[in-house]
């Protein structure tokens, strides 16, 4: 994380690890993004994602809260989802709505928004925005263009997608909102900004999303780069600097 960020690790409700990190220099301030890590719910948090945190820290003077949530096949979606949205829901208690902001990338974006699905049908209020970076919202993959497009995605395929789905899914079926949130109500959500690439075989669930949530009166901002990637937005290139350069747009007119 570098020396100029401080780590603090606390447990959640339901007994997973939650690391907290903000910048030295700022380190009561009380704005927050709740970061939720890619990886299929079968791979671990990565050096990448901390480093996109530290980023966020340092060049944003947030704080992070970083769940490290159980993986499947050992927690399945039943679980997951409800005990993330708790987490939120406390967050949100104790910190404001306005000052907290949701980022997840890939399968922490599918995260994100089912946990903001779980967070209205409770009745709680909804995080100041959600910020959705290469969502896999639709665990089936099964729509025609995927096919096409995974010729050209050069870090996916579709059988590997569909069983991390399926071992995640359980009992539920991949089919249910908690594991393919696009299949559920937008109405009442927070404002999303998404980010996706046209050689990411995942890119038309960010299109159908932002459909979706428009129709639901929610307000979407979508970055679809040509071109791009999985998880583009993350990596050291021209397009990953100008969408973290827009992250950082967010969070300052939404946090202030």
């Amino acid at each position: 994380m570098g020396r100029d960020v401080e780590v603090r690790l606390t447990k959640s409700a339901a007994g997973w690890p939650v690391y907290h990190t903000a910048p030295f220099a700022h380190p009561d301030i009380g704005n927050y993004v709740l970061f939720l890590h890619g990886g299929g719910f079968i791979n671990e948090i990565v050096r990448a994602h901390w480093r996109f945190v530290a980023y966020l820290n340092r060049h944003a003077g947030i704080r992070c809260v970083v769940p490290i949530f159980p993986l499947a096949p050992g927690a399945i979606a039943k679980d997951v989802v409800p005990a993330t949205g708790e987490l939120l829901r406390k967050l949100l208690e104790d910190a404001g709505p306005a000052k907290v902001t949701v980022i997840g990338n890939s399968a922490g974006a599918n995260l994100g928004l089912a946990a903001a699905q779980w967070l209205r049908d409770a009745g709680y209020r909804q995080p100041d925005g959600l910020v959705l970076i290469s969502p896999g919202l639709e665990a089936s993959v099964s729509r025609a263009e995927q096919i096409e497009i995974a010729a050209r995605d050069p870090l996916q395929d579709i059988p590997g997608i569909v069983e991390a789905g399926r071992i995640y899914a359980g009992d539920l079926g991949l089919a249910h909102p908690y594991v393919s949130p696009l299949n559920g109500d937008f109405h009442g959500l927070a404002p999303m900004t998404v980010f996706s690439g046209t050689h990411d075989l995942l890119y038309p669930d960010s299109v159908d999303l932002a459909a979706k949530a428009r129709a639901a009166g929610v307000p979407v901002e979508l970055h679809l780069r040509r071109g791009q990637p999985h998880n583009y937005a993350g990596m050291p290139t021209p397009e990953g600097r100008q969408a973290r350069a827009i992250i950082l747009r967010v969070l300052a007119q939404g946090l202030a």
